[in-house]
């Protein structure tokens, strides 16, 4: 499991605020809307706290869904898609260990508008959902509690539910990760065998290597140079797909920390390294999902 320290709240959401915070903050300090909005036009260009995509975006189907884990658990989630097209390829993505945060939602929106059905499915589920934690730091000690078990149960129901839904591509699905959440894609990798694609960001190896045998999906990784208790261990993972003859490429991104693709963490985010590995995710799952 993912140290805490590696995805404590303070490093994968410092201080971050939507840009209608911003723009009411501003407008307190500036007496006037038309200030504040102008201050919040040039602040959210960086798009550094802005969410990428809207959520009501008009060509996609986003709502919050419920379905069953293996074991029967209701597990919640959220599911967005192109309100266009049918018969199309699915990606689930697994969250940070704060939970569903509206970061990932729009994470997952940005995959529905390049053609995929998203479901990011909330793993504190079992303990009430991620919307029940008061706090970052509940919802980091609720993530502590959960075993591989009990994650596996829940990511095998989150592809079983797509798997039964009459737009998705059955045996084109696939699966990202981001921190915690990549740990758990490589685990769910090597303990599914219907997913096409697997795309890890900074997450952790398997406990053990050997594991990867039991994968069936082509993995890419996306790692930061500076996130060295991570990154170091990638060579190992390499050899251990190479020995079991699995599909697996990756880069380790020059001067880039962990969690550089999460735009609403000012420390963390690195814009060039989040852009190639973002272009590098897209041709991917093109390559693996959409043949």
């Amino acid at each position: 499991m993912a140290s805490p320290t590696l995805d404590s709240p303070k490093q994968d959401n410092d201080g971050a605020i939507s840009r209608r915070e911003f723009i009411q903050k501003s407008a307190l300090l500036t007496g006037g809307l038309t200030a504040a909005t102008t201050i919040g036009d040039s602040f959210g260009s960086r798009k550094a706290y802005a969410d990428q995509v809207d959520p009501n975006d008009p060509a996609l189907t986003s709502s919050d869904v419920k379905f069953n884990s293996t074991d029967g658990t209701p597990v919640s989630g959220y599911l967005t898609r192109p309100k266009a097209g049918a018969n199309l390829p699915a990606i689930v993505v697994i969250h940070e260990n704060r939970g569903l945060t509206d970061h990932i939602r729009d994470v997952a929106r940005r995959l529905a508008k390049t053609g995929y059905v998203a479901l990011a499915p909330d793993l504190l589920s079992r303990q009430g959902g991620t919307r029940s934690f008061s706090n970052d730091e509940a919802a980091i000690a609720g993530i502590g509690k959960l075993d591989e078990e009990s994650i596996t149960k829940d990511l095998t129901g989150a592809v079983n539910y797509l798997k039964g839904q009459n737009f998705v591509r059955a045996n084109k699905i696939g699966v990202v990760g981001f921190c915690w959440g990549g740990g758990n894609t490589l685990l769910i990798a090597t303990r599914n065998k219907d997913l096409a694609a697997a795309v890890v960001y900074y997450g952790r190896n398997p406990k053990n290597l050997d594991d990867v045998q039991n994968v069936s999906a082509a993995v890419l990784g996306n790692y930061g140079e500076k996130d060295t208790a991570i990154s170091s261990q990638v060579p190992k993972l390499d050899e251990a797909m190479k020995k079991y003859g699995k599909s697996f490429e990756y880069k380790i991104y020059p001067g880039a920390p962990h969690a550089f693709n999460n735009d609403t963490n000012s420390e963390r985010y690195n814009p060039e390294a989040a852009k190639e590995a973002w272009g590098r995710t897209l041709d991917f799952f093109k390559k693996h999902l959409q043949s």
